[in-house]
């Protein structure tokens, strides 16, 4: 059986750490969408503030697979 899918990007954040922020935007998404299969972390980013890690910021690509009609 093939299947089809569909790619978005997110941005997931987060003061504790990247994986944090990768596990808070899939935790996120999976409420909107159905059938999430894969991510890919695309970008990795944070904010600075008094010279400290502020929080993190991470891009992600999710695939998620259409449901086939009835």
């Amino acid at each position: 059986m093939s299947n089809v899918y569909a790619v978005t990007k997110i941005v997931g954040t987060s003061k504790k750490s990247i994986e944090n922020a990768v596990e808070n935007a899939i935790e996120t998404a999976s409420q909107t969408l159905k059938n999430l299969d894969w991510f890919e972390v695309k970008e990795t980013r944070g904010f600075i503030e008094d010279g400290k890690v502020a929080y993190y910021q991470v891009a992600l690509e999710i695939g998620f697979r259409y449901e086939k009609a009835k």
